[in-house]
């Protein structure tokens, strides 16, 4: 029970797509059909202006404190519980079971996990990535690059086994909700951020 009730809070409060209701409530719209087809921050960022994206962003990474958070409540001492409630969250972001398993790409709630899990990693990484935003415009690129770095930290730093190999699965799984972006990066067609939305 300490194991699978966690898992099972981190992944139903991971499928809340705020996204996807920030949508439905502000212009009735299912998000997922405007803009780059994502249910995330850049993207309500393109549709729906710079208060909801930023109301997206504290959202979603709230839901991976939380989740965090209630798996230390439940399970005190094994940390093991605390990371897979944190993957699990962001899994149902990614996946959720509400929304027909359309997420986002998960990075706003990986900065919550993470942050939770592994300050520093996450902060250094973070860093990182929020200048290269600044410097590229990309904010896929800066994605990627908070991904790639964490595991870089958390390793090196010597945090928890558990943790850093965390670190290495939820890049992967940023890397692979980014295909599409990575293709675009190399051909030349990616987004800047605030540029125009192309519609899918």
């Amino acid at each position: 029970m300490h194991f699978i009730v966690p898992v099972m809070i981190g992944y139903f409060l991971g499928s809340v797509s705020f996204s996807y209701l920030m949508g439905k409530w502000m212009k009735g719209i299912d998000i997922r059909q405007h803009g780059s087809g994502n249910a995330g921050a850049t993207n309500t960022l393109r549709v729906l202006g710079v208060g909801p994206a930023i109301a997206v962003l504290l959202l979603d990474a709230l839901k991976g404190i939380l989740t965090v958070w209630l798996a230390r409540l439940i399970a005190p001492e094994i940390i093991a519980v605390h990371v897979l409630a944190g993957l699990f969250a962001i899994i149902g972001h990614n996946w959720p079971v509400y929304f027909g398993f359309r997420g986002g790409k998960g990075i706003a709630t990986t900065i919550g996990v993470m942050s939770t899990l592994a300050f520093y990693p996450a902060l250094f990484a973070g860093i990182i990535a929020v200048v290269l935003i600044a410097l590229t415009r990309f904010v896929s690129l800066g994605s990627l690059i908070f991904a790639f770095f964490l595991p870089i930290f958390a390793f090196s730093m010597q945090y928890p086994a558990i943790v850093s190999w965390a670190s290495v699965i939820v890049c992967v799984f940023a890397f692979l909700r980014h295909r599409s972006n990575i293709a675009k990066l190399l051909s030349g067609t990616e987004n800047k951020l605030g540029e125009r939305k192309r519609e899918v």
